[in-house]
């Protein structure tokens, strides 16, 4: 499925599949005909629609039991998958209010953020914003941030410290903006500062990678007490493609980098880089956007209750020593 919207993200949508999402496209073609048929014609066709229905419960369950960690990147980039905003939306309702610049530059489109409501409870959220066709693609800068978005997040990072609010970040970038005027405005800097004051921000930091976790353009809102990844997205210091132009000089061994890397989910809770996997509806988080958006935020609820009994001093010793102890290894 694809988005097409404008910039109030507003949108219509039809079908699109992976290339590994084949064998599903020609089963649901499949059982829409038979539908057609039963429709339009006297015959009863309810046993061949149930039994294509079977059939394509069981394929889409084996294609997606054994992805491969190129195809995780792939769904993680899929068009149709939900961004920051989408879940914002969901999961606060009319009760977000979003803010605007880093008092400095100017307001970064890339990187939004505002405050929101579960239940009762207030948060700061915190995001990429990628767009939905060429038109928001380039409003958003493709979910790049310039070192003023990184700004505009670690401002309101403080300010929901300054009056006690729980910070929720959802990751969702191919990576910092490259461009030659962000590096001149301090991108590397702007991205060590974020990491660093977040180490010791006095309230409670809940991040969900919801799609590409690329780089430093991550890590710059990536710092957390608690980092849960959604089951069909990805996090490491390189994309697959780069990795493989740097190493093969060629994107055509993308798919062994993508591997090499261990980027996906399965990986890093296993390499204890993060704290929970958040499994995704067969066919991924746009397959079942409704479920995709609640399980996100029961987790985002189940975290904050555990986290919230935490006094500042024990978040930011607790959130030091999680940190600290990453690479380390007993031979």
């Amino acid at each position: 499925m694809f988005y097409i919207c404008p910039l109030n993200q507003s949108y219509t949508t039809y079908m699109e599949y992976l290339d590994f999402e084949l064998p599903i496209k020609e089963l649901e073609e499949q059982l829409d005909k038979c539908m057609v048929i039963g429709e339009e014609s006297d015959v009863d066709v309810s046993e061949t629609c149930k039994q294509i229905e079977k059939k394509l419960a069981e394929t889409r369950k084996e294609i997606y039991k054994n992805l491969t960690a190129w195809q995780r990147v792939q769904l993680s980039r899929h068009p149709n998958r939900p961004y920051t905003l989408d879940y914002i939306n969901a999961i606060c309702g009319d009760t977000f209010l979003e803010l605007h610049g880093d008092r400095n530059v100017r307001d970064d489109k890339a990187m939004i953020g505002g405050l929101g409501k579960i239940g009762d409870q207030s948060f700061m959220f915190i995001g990429q914003q990628k767009g939905y066709n060429t038109k928001t693609r380039q409003y958003r800068n493709f979910g790049m941030a310039n070192p003023e978005g990184y700004r505009k997040a670690l401002r309101l990072m403080k300010s929901a410290e300054k009056f006690g609010l729980p910070v929720v970040c959802f990751v969702d970038t191919p990576g910092a903006y490259p461009g030659i005027e962000a590096e001149e405005r301090g991108q590397g800097e702007a991205i060590a500062r974020n990491i660093l004051e977040m180490t010791r921000l006095k309230v409670p930091i809940i991040v969900v990678i919801i799609g590409e976790g690329a780089s430093g353009g991550a890590l710059g809102i990536g710092v957390g007490d608690r980092v849960l990844m959604l089951e069909n997205t990805w996090y490491s210091v390189i994309s697959p493609e780069s990795c493989s132009s740097i190493l093969w000089r060629s994107w055509e061994y993308k798919e062994v980098a993508a591997e090499a890397l261990k980027l996906t989910a399965t990986d890093m809770k296993k390499l204890k880089l993060i704290d929970e996997i958040v499994r995704e509806p067969a066919g991924g988080a746009h397959a079942n956007r409704e479920k995709t958006f609640t399980t996100v935020k029961n987790k985002i609820t189940a975290h904050f209750k555990e986290l919230e009994k935490l006094s500042p001093k024990d978040l930011v010793a607790r959130r030091m020593d999680k940190y600290a102890q990453m690479g380390v290894y007993n031979g």
